[in-house]
């Protein structure tokens, strides 16, 4: 495609953004930026995180693996449903009867300041890891599709997307973000819409030979009952759920946004309808994922080596123009709708939890708050060009999912502080959280020989989680 009119769409993206950034932060308050007043209505809400939940990694990366592991993910998907119902009853009650803004401020109340600090710390790691990482995979598409035509430096494309996107989020904050997540979940389904028509078309297929060719494709297999492979049912459904409450119900990120909803039955709609579209929208991106690949078969077609390079090759080289532009914005919605919330997710927590936010200083910190979302901005930056000049997808993929080993502490901190009475040695906290993900990577690395042949999939958070529920355990307080 022609990479001005690519690079007209991606202008005109931000452009919206910007002008939705500025209606929505018009005479907005300090408080807006961290709770949105707790004013948003539940319905935009379920719909934005939608966007925040499925990253530019999802949107390329699930439709490709289909070729490898079939509809194995699906299993995942329908775990989250579990996980979901206990933060609906568990984790949102509590946050909204301790009127939260941090949600970490918990674990400080239920153990002591380590504890805290250790909760908050493993977030933000982990959102700065995720969060570059996404933004690189995508970043390298943008280039390919505009940057390149013009000799410019891959650093020049990632600072011009980081600008944009402090641009728009550092007046509003999570208000801004919850109408900019609605729109860019909007893109992301039109573009997974799009393609499929796009595909049923050029096919001349009718919705009962499309349905047909779906279904009995074998790559659409949902289940499998293997207990050795990685993708085992049980192993995936029990791995989505505590995926989902970790991921969403444990990660400021997401929490921010269910906590601007006015009250706790409005939240709890609004994961309930949330957690529906997730399971339809996830089910979407594995068909389109079967139907690319019947569609590169049936016109005879190369397919890639690397499966996540399919959907962004027919978008770009197959698809016609219109298709081709809803790929540009579903991807770059994606991306963003991740990275934003992130953003304002990692100021707030290092704002209220390291530094002392309080509500009644918002106001008079307002400066220091957009110092540091700068700041954050130039971190994301950094981090991604550090991915860049590594090189190589297999530890950069290594790097990311050492990152995800992070939220099996914080699994563990929360479950021990709701489900027990025990208090623990608040000093010892953070020895007991960085020990268990080594324990478990360890454990991970030599299962095979150590479990008969058993190989983790994402269960291997829940290890996670129980290994450092067992270190508070010994570390607790002994009774007085």
């Amino acid at each position: 495609m022609n990479p001005i009119f690519v690079g007209s769409i991606i202008l005109g993206y931000f452009i919206l953004l910007i002008g939705i950034s500025w209606i929505t932060s018009k005479n907005a308050k300090s408080t807006d930026f961290y709770t949105a007043n707790r004013e948003s209505k539940w319905y935009l809400v379920a719909f934005g995180m939608i966007g925040a939940s499925l990253s530019g990694v999802t949107f390329i990366s699930v439709p490709g693996e289909v070729a490898n592991t079939n509809f194995h993910y699906f299993q995942v998907v329908l775990g989250y449903l579990v996980g979901y119902f206990v933060i609906a009853r568990v984790l949102l009650p509590l946050y909204y009867k301790l009127n939260l803004v941090s949600i970490y401020t918990y674990l400080e109340q239920r153990f002591g300041f380590w504890a805290y600090k250790s909760g908050a710390f493993f977030f933000l790691i982990s959102r700065i890891i995720g969060a570059s990482f996404r933004l690189f995979l995508v970043a390298g598409v943008l280039q390919i599709a505009f940057f390149d035509t013009y000799n410019l430096p891959f650093w020049i494309s990632v600072l011009t997307t980081i600008i944009l996107i402090w641009l728009y989020t550092f007046r509003g904050g999570i208000k801004t973000i919850v109408w900019t997540d609605t729109l860019q979940t909007a893109f992301m389904l039109v573009a997974v819409v799009v393609s499929i028509l796009f595909i049923k078309n050029e096919l001349s297929w009718t919705w009962t030979e499309l349905s047909s060719s779906l279904f009995q494709d074998s790559r659409s297999t949902i289940f499998n009952w293997d207990w050795q492979s990685g993708t085992n049912f049980y192993k995936q459904f029990f791995s989505g759920a505590f995926i989902a409450i970790v991921m969403t119900g444990l990660d400021q990120d997401m929490m921010q946004k269910n906590l601007t909803c006015k009250n706790i039955g409005e939240a709890q709609k609004n994961v309930f309808w949330f957690c529906i579209i997730l399971v339809i929208v996830n089910f979407l991106f594995l068909s389109l994922g079967v139907l690319l690949y019947q569609y590169a078969e049936i016109g005879g077609i190369v397919i890639p080596d690397r499966s996540d390079n399919l959907f962004p090759m027919l978008a770009v080289n197959e698809f016609s123009t219109i298709g081709t532009v809803t790929f540009l914005l579903g991807i770059t919605a994606a991306a963003y709708s991740s990275a934003d919330s992130a953003l304002t997710a990692l100021t707030t927590s290092f704002c209220v939890d390291f530094l002392g936010f309080r509500k009644e200083n918002y106001e008079e910190r307002k400066n220091l708050r957009i110092g540091i979302h700068f700041g954050f901005s130039f971190i994301l930056f950094f981090v991604i060009l550090i991915f860049q000049a590594i090189n190589d997808q297999s530890v950069i993929t290594s790097i990311f999912i050492a990152a995800g080993y992070t939220y099996g502490p914080l699994l563990g901190l929360f479950a021990f502080g709701i489900f027990t009475k025990w208090n623990v040695k608040d000093r010892f906290v953070p020895l007991v959280c960085v020990t268990s993900p080594l324990l478990s990577y360890l454990i991970n690395i030599n299962s095979e020989a150590l479990l008969a042949g058993y190989r983790f999939g994402f269960e291997i958070l829940i290890l996670n989680g129980l290994i450092t529920f067992i270190g508070l355990f010994l570390i607790q307080k002994s009774a007085k």
